[in-house]
């Protein structure tokens, strides 16, 4: 290595650890988006539990993943996916929606009022409504919603 560039190195090296290292009021974060899932594909869903759904569309909602909801149908608590934020439907998906119940034993009213309103807090405001007036009282097989009536009501269309 020469004398002459010498300094040219230092300047480069300068130049690079500016680039990468933080400085006075620039966060050390990183440049690029981390490699990983933005989408998750929903589809033939004959969904579950309730409070295990409602953490799962949570996490979708706070990492800001897109949920497309796909598929011939997406019954019960697979309709709470409608509240993961950035969601869409397919118009030819049913959705099966009905009330808040357990499998082997009746529900008290102050849960069942309780849970109706944590599933309708997922939906849209013109969906809420019909649901917390009409379809929860349904406890056996559902009310079947199309993709299409969806969007009609507001949710975007995949």
């Amino acid at each position: 290595m020469t004398g002459r560039s010498r300094p040219l190195q230092f300047a480069l090296l300068l130049l690079v650890l500016g680039l990468v290292l933080p400085t006075p009021g620039r966060a050390a974060t990183p440049q690029y988006e981390p490699v990983f899932a933005r989408v998750q594909i929903v589809g033939n869903d004959g969904g579950g539990r309730l409070r295990p759904r409602l953490a799962e569309v949570q996490q979708l909602r706070d990492r800001g993943v897109r949920v497309e909801i796909r598929g011939t149908y997406c019954l019960s608590s697979c309709t709470l996916y409608l509240g993961a934020g950035n969601v869409c439907v397919r118009s030819d998906t049913a959705f099966g929606f009905h009330g808040p119940s357990y499998l082997d034993r009746p529900i008290r009213s102050e849960r069942f009022d309780y849970w109706s309103r944590r599933m309708a807090a997922h939906y849209p405001p013109p969906l809420r409504r019909w649901f917390l007036t009409s379809a929860r009282f349904v406890t056996r097989g559902y009310v079947t919603v199309s993709g299409a009536d969806l969007i009609e009501m507001g949710v975007p269309r995949c």
